[in-house]
Protein backbone atom coordinates (compact mmCIF):
# COMPACT_ATOMS: atom_id res chain seq x y z
CA UNK A 1 0.00 0.00 0.00
CA UNK A 2 1.42 3.34 -1.03
CA UNK A 3 1.83 6.27 1.31
CA UNK A 4 -1.07 8.04 -0.40
CA UNK A 5 -3.28 4.95 0.08
CA UNK A 6 -2.41 4.84 3.78
CA UNK A 7 -3.18 8.52 4.12
CA UNK A 8 -6.50 8.03 2.36
CA UNK A 9 -7.44 5.09 4.60
CA UNK A 10 -6.59 7.09 7.73
CA UNK A 11 -8.55 10.05 6.42
CA UNK A 12 -11.62 7.90 5.69
CA UNK A 13 -11.36 6.28 9.12
CA UNK A 14 -11.21 9.66 10.83
CA UNK A 15 -14.07 10.95 8.69
CA UNK A 16 -16.16 7.92 9.65
CA UNK A 17 -15.48 8.44 13.35
CA UNK A 18 -16.29 12.14 13.05
CA UNK A 19 -19.49 11.38 11.17
CA UNK A 20 -20.63 8.88 13.83
CA UNK A 21 -19.76 11.25 16.67
CA UNK A 22 -21.54 14.16 14.97
CA UNK A 23 -24.68 12.08 14.38
CA UNK A 24 -24.67 10.89 18.00
CA UNK A 25 -24.28 14.48 19.23
CA UNK A 26 -27.17 15.71 17.07
CA UNK A 27 -29.37 12.83 18.26
CA UNK A 28 -28.41 13.56 21.88
CA UNK A 29 -29.42 17.19 21.46
CA UNK A 30 -32.75 16.17 19.92
CA UNK A 31 -33.51 13.56 22.59
CA UNK A 32 -32.36 15.91 25.34
CA UNK A 33 -34.59 18.69 24.07
CA UNK A 34 -37.54 16.28 23.85
CA UNK A 35 -36.84 15.01 27.38
CA UNK A 36 -36.63 18.52 28.83
CA UNK A 37 -39.82 19.52 27.03
CA UNK A 38 -41.74 16.48 28.30
CA UNK A 39 -40.48 16.99 31.87
CA UNK A 40 -41.21 20.72 31.78
CA UNK A 41 -44.76 20.20 30.50
CA UNK A 42 -45.79 17.13 32.54
CA UNK A 43 -44.16 17.93 35.90
CA UNK A 44 -46.64 19.54 38.34
CA UNK A 45 -44.56 22.53 39.39
CA UNK A 46 -47.50 24.04 41.33
CA UNK A 47 -49.36 21.00 42.73
CA UNK A 48 -52.02 23.10 44.49
CA UNK A 49 -52.36 25.59 41.66
CA UNK A 50 -51.23 29.20 41.32
CA UNK A 51 -53.75 30.51 43.88
CA UNK A 52 -52.50 28.39 46.78
CA UNK A 53 -51.30 30.57 49.68
CA UNK A 54 -47.69 30.23 50.73
CA UNK A 55 -47.23 28.50 54.08
CA UNK A 56 -43.74 28.29 55.53
CA UNK A 57 -42.37 24.86 56.40
CA UNK A 58 -41.39 24.97 60.08
CA UNK A 59 -40.53 21.63 61.75
CA UNK A 60 -40.54 23.23 65.23
CA UNK A 61 -44.28 23.90 64.94
CA UNK A 62 -45.18 20.21 64.88
CA UNK A 63 -42.32 18.36 66.58
CA UNK A 64 -40.88 18.63 70.05
CA UNK A 65 -37.23 19.42 70.68
CA UNK A 66 -36.66 15.80 71.71
CA UNK A 67 -38.16 14.53 68.45
CA UNK A 68 -36.07 16.93 66.38
CA UNK A 69 -32.94 15.94 68.29
CA UNK A 70 -33.64 12.23 67.72
CA UNK A 71 -34.06 12.79 63.98
CA UNK A 72 -30.83 14.81 63.90
CA UNK A 73 -28.99 12.10 65.84
CA UNK A 74 -30.23 9.41 63.45
CA UNK A 75 -29.15 11.51 60.47
CA UNK A 76 -25.74 12.03 62.05
CA UNK A 77 -25.41 8.27 62.59
CA UNK A 78 -26.42 7.28 59.06
CA UNK A 79 -24.56 10.03 57.20
CA UNK A 80 -21.01 8.60 57.54
CA UNK A 81 -21.75 5.19 55.97
CA UNK A 82 -24.06 6.83 53.44
CA UNK A 83 -21.56 9.42 52.27
CA UNK A 84 -18.68 6.93 52.36
CA UNK A 85 -20.69 4.63 50.10
CA UNK A 86 -21.29 7.52 47.71
CA UNK A 87 -17.59 8.43 47.80
CA UNK A 88 -16.69 4.82 47.09
CA UNK A 89 -19.00 4.81 44.06
CA UNK A 90 -17.33 7.95 42.73
CA UNK A 91 -13.85 6.58 43.47
CA UNK A 92 -14.43 3.23 41.75
CA UNK A 93 -16.09 4.94 38.80
CA UNK A 94 -13.26 7.45 38.55
CA UNK A 95 -10.60 4.74 38.56
CA UNK A 96 -12.42 2.78 35.84
CA UNK A 97 -12.98 5.87 33.69
CA UNK A 98 -9.77 7.85 34.14
CA UNK A 99 -7.16 5.07 34.40
CA UNK A 100 -6.37 1.90 32.42
CA UNK A 101 -6.36 -0.28 35.56
CA UNK A 102 -9.65 -2.06 34.76
CA UNK A 103 -8.75 -2.60 31.11
CA UNK A 104 -5.35 -4.04 32.00
CA UNK A 105 -6.80 -6.52 34.47
CA UNK A 106 -9.47 -7.69 32.01
CA UNK A 107 -6.77 -7.89 29.30
CA UNK A 108 -5.03 -10.64 31.27
CA UNK A 109 -8.03 -12.94 30.90
CA UNK A 110 -8.05 -15.71 28.31
CA UNK A 111 -10.83 -17.02 26.12
CA UNK A 112 -13.42 -15.68 23.65
CA UNK A 113 -14.36 -12.00 23.87
CA UNK A 114 -17.68 -12.73 25.55
CA UNK A 115 -16.03 -14.81 28.27
CA UNK A 116 -13.59 -11.99 28.96
CA UNK A 117 -16.44 -9.48 29.03
CA UNK A 118 -18.57 -11.54 31.43
CA UNK A 119 -15.69 -12.30 33.80
CA UNK A 120 -14.57 -8.67 33.67
CA UNK A 121 -18.08 -7.46 34.45
CA UNK A 122 -18.43 -9.87 37.36
CA UNK A 123 -15.01 -8.90 38.66
CA UNK A 124 -15.81 -5.18 38.71
CA UNK A 125 -19.11 -5.69 40.51
CA UNK A 126 -17.76 -8.26 42.97
CA UNK A 127 -14.93 -5.91 43.98
CA UNK A 128 -17.50 -3.16 44.48
CA UNK A 129 -19.74 -5.46 46.54
CA UNK A 130 -16.86 -6.55 48.78
CA UNK A 131 -15.73 -2.97 49.40
CA UNK A 132 -19.27 -1.85 50.20
CA UNK A 133 -20.14 -4.76 52.47
CA UNK A 134 -18.65 -3.27 55.69
CA UNK A 135 -20.42 0.04 55.01
CA UNK A 136 -23.69 -1.84 54.55
CA UNK A 137 -23.15 -3.63 57.86
CA UNK A 138 -22.42 -0.28 59.50
CA UNK A 139 -25.69 1.15 58.19
CA UNK A 140 -27.63 -1.96 59.19
CA UNK A 141 -26.20 -1.70 62.69
CA UNK A 142 -27.46 1.88 62.98
CA UNK A 143 -30.93 0.85 61.78
CA UNK A 144 -30.99 -1.87 64.44
CA UNK A 145 -29.85 0.51 67.15
CA UNK A 146 -32.79 2.78 66.32
CA UNK A 147 -35.28 -0.09 66.06
CA UNK A 148 -35.91 0.28 62.31
CA UNK A 149 -34.51 -3.07 61.19
CA UNK A 150 -35.91 -6.44 62.22
CA UNK A 151 -33.65 -8.53 59.97
CA UNK A 152 -31.18 -11.20 60.96
CA UNK A 153 -27.75 -11.02 59.41
CA UNK A 154 -28.72 -14.00 57.28
CA UNK A 155 -31.81 -12.36 55.80
CA UNK A 156 -29.95 -9.05 55.40
CA UNK A 157 -27.19 -10.81 53.48
CA UNK A 158 -29.72 -12.65 51.33
CA UNK A 159 -31.45 -9.39 50.39
CA UNK A 160 -28.13 -7.77 49.58
CA UNK A 161 -27.11 -10.67 47.35
CA UNK A 162 -30.48 -10.57 45.58
CA UNK A 163 -29.97 -6.89 44.83
CA UNK A 164 -26.47 -7.70 43.61
CA UNK A 165 -27.82 -10.40 41.30
CA UNK A 166 -30.41 -8.00 39.86
CA UNK A 167 -27.72 -5.39 39.27
CA UNK A 168 -25.53 -7.94 37.52
CA UNK A 169 -28.37 -9.11 35.27
CA UNK A 170 -29.58 -5.63 34.27
CA UNK A 171 -26.15 -4.02 33.95
CA UNK A 172 -24.69 -7.16 32.42
CA UNK A 173 -27.32 -7.21 29.68
CA UNK A 174 -26.73 -3.54 28.90
CA UNK A 175 -22.93 -3.70 28.86
CA UNK A 176 -22.58 -7.01 27.01
CA UNK A 177 -25.08 -5.92 24.37
CA UNK A 178 -23.11 -2.72 23.84
CA UNK A 179 -19.86 -4.65 23.39
CA UNK A 180 -21.55 -7.06 20.97
CA UNK A 181 -23.11 -4.23 18.96
CA UNK A 182 -19.81 -2.34 18.87
CA UNK A 183 -18.08 -5.38 17.40
CA UNK A 184 -20.59 -5.35 14.52
CA UNK A 185 -21.05 -1.57 14.12
CA UNK A 186 -17.96 0.13 15.63
CA UNK A 187 -19.06 3.68 14.77
CA UNK A 188 -22.84 3.28 15.00
CA UNK A 189 -23.45 0.99 17.98
CA UNK A 190 -25.17 3.85 19.79
CA UNK A 191 -28.15 3.63 17.42
CA UNK A 192 -29.37 0.09 18.25
CA UNK A 193 -28.10 0.51 21.82
CA UNK A 194 -30.30 3.58 22.33
CA UNK A 195 -33.34 1.74 21.00
CA UNK A 196 -32.49 -1.22 23.24
CA UNK A 197 -32.08 1.02 26.31
CA UNK A 198 -35.50 2.53 25.68
CA UNK A 199 -37.09 -0.92 25.29
CA UNK A 200 -35.29 -2.43 28.31
CA UNK A 201 -36.47 0.41 30.56
CA UNK A 202 -40.08 -0.17 29.53
CA UNK A 203 -39.85 -3.96 29.93
CA UNK A 204 -38.23 -3.74 33.38
CA UNK A 205 -40.87 -1.27 34.59
CA UNK A 206 -43.73 -3.53 33.54
CA UNK A 207 -42.05 -6.71 34.78
CA UNK A 208 -40.95 -5.32 38.16
CA UNK A 209 -44.23 -5.95 40.06
CA UNK A 210 -44.46 -9.52 38.77
CA UNK A 211 -40.81 -10.59 38.78
CA UNK A 212 -38.86 -8.48 41.28
CA UNK A 213 -41.29 -7.65 44.10
CA UNK A 214 -42.00 -11.34 44.95
CA UNK A 215 -38.25 -11.89 45.36
CA UNK A 216 -38.22 -9.68 48.46
CA UNK A 217 -41.69 -9.98 49.98
CA UNK A 218 -44.61 -12.35 50.30
CA UNK A 219 -48.04 -10.93 49.49
CA UNK A 220 -51.36 -12.05 50.93
CA UNK A 221 -54.84 -10.58 50.35
CA UNK A 222 -56.00 -8.16 53.04
CA UNK A 223 -58.66 -10.08 55.00
CA UNK A 224 -62.28 -9.10 54.48
CA UNK A 225 -63.27 -6.33 56.84
CA UNK A 226 -63.96 -2.63 57.12
CA UNK A 227 -60.46 -1.52 56.07
CA UNK A 228 -60.48 -3.60 52.89
CA UNK A 229 -64.02 -2.45 52.04
CA UNK A 230 -63.13 1.20 52.61
CA UNK A 231 -59.92 1.06 50.57
CA UNK A 232 -61.64 -0.55 47.59
CA UNK A 233 -64.55 1.88 47.87
CA UNK A 234 -62.12 4.82 47.93
CA UNK A 235 -60.36 3.52 44.81
CA UNK A 236 -63.72 3.11 43.06
CA UNK A 237 -64.78 6.61 44.11
CA UNK A 238 -61.50 7.92 42.75
CA UNK A 239 -62.05 6.19 39.42
CA UNK A 240 -58.93 4.03 39.78
CA UNK A 241 -59.60 0.36 38.93
CA UNK A 242 -57.94 -1.89 41.51
CA UNK A 243 -57.88 -5.68 41.30
CA UNK A 244 -57.01 -6.45 44.93
CA UNK A 245 -55.62 -5.15 48.23
CA UNK A 246 -52.50 -7.04 49.30
CA UNK A 247 -50.42 -7.03 52.47
CA UNK A 248 -46.63 -7.27 52.17
CA UNK A 249 -44.77 -8.98 55.01
CA UNK A 250 -42.42 -6.02 55.46
CA UNK A 251 -42.21 -6.54 59.23
CA UNK A 252 -39.67 -9.30 58.74
CA UNK A 253 -37.34 -6.62 57.43
CA UNK A 254 -38.34 -3.28 58.94
CA UNK A 255 -40.64 -1.42 61.31
CA UNK A 256 -41.15 1.41 58.79
CA UNK A 257 -44.60 2.23 57.41
CA UNK A 258 -45.41 2.34 53.70
CA UNK A 259 -47.87 1.48 50.95
CA UNK A 260 -47.92 1.67 47.18
CA UNK A 261 -50.03 0.91 44.12
CA UNK A 262 -48.43 -1.71 41.91
CA UNK A 263 -49.14 -2.93 38.39
CA UNK A 264 -50.91 -1.45 35.39
CA UNK A 265 -54.50 -1.50 34.19
CA UNK A 266 -56.35 -4.68 35.13
CA UNK A 267 -53.39 -5.97 37.18
CA UNK A 268 -53.23 -2.88 39.44
CA UNK A 269 -53.33 -3.63 43.17
CA UNK A 270 -52.99 -1.70 46.38
CA UNK A 271 -50.11 -3.00 48.51
CA UNK A 272 -49.82 -2.04 52.19
CA UNK A 273 -47.05 -2.99 54.59
CA UNK A 274 -48.22 -5.21 57.42
CA UNK A 275 -46.66 -2.60 59.72
CA UNK A 276 -49.14 -0.03 58.38
CA UNK A 277 -52.31 -2.10 58.72
CA UNK A 278 -52.29 -1.76 62.52
CA UNK A 279 -52.30 2.06 62.36
CA UNK A 280 -55.49 4.16 62.68
CA UNK A 281 -57.72 3.47 59.68
CA UNK A 282 -58.00 7.13 58.65
CA UNK A 283 -54.23 7.39 58.42
CA UNK A 284 -54.03 4.17 56.39
CA UNK A 285 -56.63 5.57 54.00
CA UNK A 286 -54.63 8.77 53.55
CA UNK A 287 -51.45 6.84 52.76
CA UNK A 288 -53.36 4.79 50.19
CA UNK A 289 -55.07 7.93 48.83
CA UNK A 290 -51.60 9.32 48.12
CA UNK A 291 -50.71 6.18 46.21
CA UNK A 292 -54.00 6.31 44.31
CA UNK A 293 -52.91 9.78 43.21
CA UNK A 294 -49.93 8.22 41.45
CA UNK A 295 -52.23 5.74 39.71
CA UNK A 296 -54.80 8.41 38.85
CA UNK A 297 -52.16 10.53 37.14
CA UNK A 298 -50.41 7.52 35.54
CA UNK A 299 -47.18 8.56 37.25
CA UNK A 300 -45.60 5.13 36.81
CA UNK A 301 -46.45 5.07 33.11
CA UNK A 302 -45.21 8.62 32.50
CA UNK A 303 -42.17 7.94 34.65
CA UNK A 304 -41.42 4.85 32.59
CA UNK A 305 -41.66 6.76 29.32
CA UNK A 306 -39.54 9.64 30.63
CA UNK A 307 -37.03 7.14 32.01
CA UNK A 308 -36.93 5.31 28.70
CA UNK A 309 -36.35 8.56 26.83
CA UNK A 310 -33.63 9.44 29.33
CA UNK A 311 -32.04 6.00 28.85
CA UNK A 312 -31.94 6.51 25.06
CA UNK A 313 -30.40 9.98 25.46
CA UNK A 314 -28.00 8.63 28.07
CA UNK A 315 -26.81 5.96 25.64
CA UNK A 316 -25.96 8.64 23.07
CA UNK A 317 -24.08 10.53 25.77
CA UNK A 318 -22.35 7.31 26.79
CA UNK A 319 -21.09 6.86 23.22
CA UNK A 320 -19.73 10.41 23.06
CA UNK A 321 -18.00 10.29 26.44
CA UNK A 322 -16.66 6.82 25.69
CA UNK A 323 -15.09 8.10 22.47
CA UNK A 324 -13.47 10.96 24.37
CA UNK A 325 -12.06 8.84 27.22
CA UNK A 326 -11.35 5.44 25.66
CA UNK A 327 -7.65 6.01 25.11
CA UNK A 328 -7.17 7.30 28.64
CA UNK A 329 -8.86 4.11 29.89
CA UNK A 330 -6.62 1.94 27.73
CA UNK A 331 -9.12 0.64 25.14
CA UNK A 332 -9.40 1.22 21.41
CA UNK A 333 -13.12 0.60 20.89
CA UNK A 334 -16.30 -0.45 22.68
CA UNK A 335 -16.08 -3.80 20.90
CA UNK A 336 -12.97 -4.66 22.91
CA UNK A 337 -13.96 -6.74 25.98
CA UNK A 338 -11.56 -4.58 28.00
CA UNK A 339 -14.04 -1.74 27.42
CA UNK A 340 -16.35 -3.33 30.02
CA UNK A 341 -14.50 -1.52 32.81
CA UNK A 342 -14.91 1.90 31.18
CA UNK A 343 -18.57 1.26 30.33
CA UNK A 344 -19.41 0.17 33.90
CA UNK A 345 -17.60 3.20 35.29
CA UNK A 346 -19.42 5.62 33.01
CA UNK A 347 -22.83 4.08 33.74
CA UNK A 348 -22.14 4.18 37.49
CA UNK A 349 -21.06 7.83 37.44
CA UNK A 350 -23.95 8.78 35.17
CA UNK A 351 -26.43 7.22 37.58
CA UNK A 352 -25.04 9.21 40.51
CA UNK A 353 -24.81 12.51 38.63
CA UNK A 354 -28.34 12.27 37.24
CA UNK A 355 -29.83 11.56 40.68
CA UNK A 356 -30.34 15.17 41.85
CA UNK A 357 -32.24 16.10 38.67
CA UNK A 358 -34.46 13.04 39.05
CA UNK A 359 -35.14 14.01 42.67
CA UNK A 360 -36.31 17.50 41.65
CA UNK A 361 -39.00 16.00 39.40
CA UNK A 362 -39.85 13.22 41.86
CA UNK A 363 -40.51 15.69 44.69
CA UNK A 364 -43.04 17.56 42.56
CA UNK A 365 -44.81 14.36 41.55
CA UNK A 366 -44.97 13.25 45.18
CA UNK A 367 -46.38 16.66 46.14
CA UNK A 368 -49.11 16.24 43.52
CA UNK A 369 -49.98 12.84 45.01
CA UNK A 370 -50.26 14.54 48.42
CA UNK A 371 -52.59 17.13 46.92
CA UNK A 372 -54.66 14.31 45.43
CA UNK A 373 -54.92 12.61 48.84
CA UNK A 374 -56.15 15.88 50.37
CA UNK A 375 -58.69 16.41 47.56
CA UNK A 376 -59.94 12.84 47.92
CA UNK A 377 -60.24 12.70 51.72
CA UNK A 378 -60.61 16.41 52.61
CA UNK A 379 -58.96 15.67 55.94
CA UNK A 380 -55.95 18.01 56.32
CA UNK A 381 -55.80 17.47 60.10
CA UNK A 382 -55.63 13.71 59.66
CA UNK A 383 -53.12 14.18 56.85
CA UNK A 384 -50.85 16.13 59.19
CA UNK A 385 -51.27 13.53 61.94
CA UNK A 386 -50.38 10.83 59.43
CA UNK A 387 -47.27 12.70 58.26
CA UNK A 388 -46.12 13.16 61.84
CA UNK A 389 -46.74 9.49 62.58
CA UNK A 390 -44.80 8.40 59.49
CA UNK A 391 -41.93 10.76 60.25
CA UNK A 392 -41.57 9.59 63.85
CA UNK A 393 -41.96 5.90 63.03
CA UNK A 394 -39.55 6.03 60.04
CA UNK A 395 -37.24 8.55 61.79
CA UNK A 396 -37.35 10.88 58.80
CA UNK A 397 -34.89 13.73 58.50
CA UNK A 398 -37.02 16.62 59.77
CA UNK A 399 -34.49 19.33 58.89
CA UNK A 400 -32.43 17.98 55.97
CA UNK A 401 -29.31 19.84 54.92
CA UNK A 402 -29.21 21.31 51.41
CA UNK A 403 -26.78 18.56 50.32
CA UNK A 404 -28.88 15.72 51.78
CA UNK A 405 -32.00 17.22 50.21
CA UNK A 406 -30.34 17.45 46.80
CA UNK A 407 -28.77 13.99 46.81
CA UNK A 408 -31.34 11.83 48.56
CA UNK A 409 -34.75 13.53 48.88
CA UNK A 410 -37.11 11.95 46.35
CA UNK A 411 -40.06 13.24 48.46
CA UNK A 412 -40.73 16.67 49.97
CA UNK A 413 -39.60 16.94 53.56
CA UNK A 414 -42.16 16.22 56.28
CA UNK A 415 -42.32 19.93 57.16
CA UNK A 416 -43.00 20.78 53.50
CA UNK A 417 -45.80 18.21 53.30
CA UNK A 418 -47.41 19.53 56.48
CA UNK A 419 -47.13 23.11 55.21
CA UNK A 420 -48.82 22.00 51.99
CA UNK A 421 -51.74 20.56 53.96
CA UNK A 422 -52.20 23.89 55.73
CA UNK A 423 -52.03 25.71 52.41
CA UNK A 424 -54.65 23.32 51.00
CA UNK A 425 -56.90 24.01 54.01
CA UNK A 426 -56.72 27.76 53.49
CA UNK A 427 -57.27 27.38 49.74
CA UNK A 428 -60.35 25.20 50.28
CA UNK A 429 -61.88 27.12 53.19
CA UNK A 430 -61.25 24.33 55.69
CA UNK A 431 -60.19 25.26 59.26
CA UNK A 432 -56.40 25.31 59.36
CA UNK A 433 -55.06 22.33 61.36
Amino acid sequence: MSQSDVAGHVGRSRAGRYSGTRAAAITLLALGAALLAVVAVTTPWRPLGPDAPDVRAEPALDFTRAQLDRADAFDAATSPPGYLSLALTLLIGGVLVLTPVGARLIGRLRGPWWIKAIIGLLGVYVVSLVLRWPLGMWMEGVLRDYGLSTQTWGSWSADRLKNFALQIVLSGIAVLVIVALARKWPRAWWIPASVGAFALTVVVSFAYPVVVEPMFNNFTPLPAGQLRTDLLAMAQRDGVPVKDVLVADASRRTTALNAYVSGFGATRRIVVYDTLVSQPEQEVELVVAHELGHAKNDDVLFGTLVGALGAAAGTCLLFLVFQALRRRAGVSSAGDPRAVALLVGLISLGTVLSGPAQNVVSRQIEARADAHALDLTREPATFIAMQKSLALRNISDLSPSALDYMLYASHPSTAERIAMARSWARLNGVPRP
